[in-house]
């Protein structure tokens, strides 16, 4: 491990990014993620801490126009209470449901569930089928400059993301939901509210008289990377969720993972459990 030389607590955004200039930067939330990963050794702490917590623009979960912004220091138990996460982002709400203790959830922050880009992060699969995007902030030379992205695109592989080093994630947008929108998410695990995921689903899409258009298709715990479902959506856009439609699409989300095997599921197990629990909760939407 390097040798820790520097501790910061910057108080607003620009000193923030102003001391990730240098790269050289390990950046402390809530911690529940990075303790333990450099406890064992998984992660090294460089040559300078910072806490950012005290920074107040990177709190908050407001409505800005026809987006829902979640401040990136937001705690997994501040997204489930809040009235307008649970009013219109309730997927959210119930992925944040299935996230780890209280004590953790107490401590851990959207930004860095995000940030750890683990495949089988909680919130990651809901975001992705609410098309949310991720506002990043750096200071190139003495401005401030934000820029966003999809978060579809944020994820490059484990534990790995397209932020660069003089970055900082300040918030996460989301679009409100339109009329008729429909979202369920599903986590599977030995414990579903305590261990890591042995896969998880999102699906998402706008319901009108039968037909879902608009179709939004996640997996966790599948891929190096939570993935969008390209072949599971074209086989549910525009179509009338029948027994036939539900069927196929469970099949095609079937053969559209290319899981491995690891200490908490064989391959083969997680791509029956995909086929198994995609048509099960695209049921349950029909049904609704």
């Amino acid at each position: 491990m390097n040798e820790l030389k520097h501790y910061l607590a910057p108080t607003s955004l620009d000193q923030a990014v102003e001391c990730l200039k240098d790269g050289d930067v390990t950046i402390l939330a809530g911690g529940t993620d990075l303790t333990p990963q450099s406890q064992a050794g998984r992660v090294k702490i460089k040559h300078t801490l910072m806490n950012i917590r005290h920074i107040p623009q990177l709190s908050g979960i407001t409505l800005e126009g026809k987006e829902i912004r979640i401040g990136t220091l937001a705690t997994i138990t501040e997204i489930m209470a809040h009235p307008l996460v649970r009013q219109h982002l309730p997927v959210l709400v119930d992925a944040c449901n299935h996230f780890a203790s209280d004590q953790i959830r107490n401590a851990a922050t959207l930004g860095g569930n995000i940030c750890n880009a683990s495949p089988a992060g909680d919130t990651l699969i809901p975001l992705l089928v609410l098309d949310a995007s991720v506002e990043l902030a750096s200071m190139p030379e003495a401005k401030l400059y934000r820029h966003s992205m999809p978060l579809s695109t944020f994820f490059v592989g484990p534990g790995k993301t397209r932020r660069s080093l003089c970055e900082l994630v300040t918030c996460v947008r989301i679009p409100l939901p339109a009329e008729g929108h429909v979202a369920r998410f599903h986590k599977l695990g030995t414990r579903p509210a305590l261990d890591i995921s042995t896969i998880s689903i999102g699906i998402a899409g706008t319901l009108k008289e039968g037909i879902l258009s608009n179709v939004r298709v996640a997996f966790g715990a599948v891929a190096p990377t939570p993935v969008r479902a390209s072949q599971t959506e074209k086989a549910l856009e525009g179509q009338r969720l029948d027994e036939a439609t539900i069927e196929k699409a469970a099949a095609v989300a079937r053969d559209e993972v290319k899981p491995i095997d690891d200490v908490r599921a064989s391959a083969w197990y997680r791509k029956e459990m995909i086929h198994n629990i995609t048509k099960r909760i695209l049921s349950h939407v029909a049904q609704a």
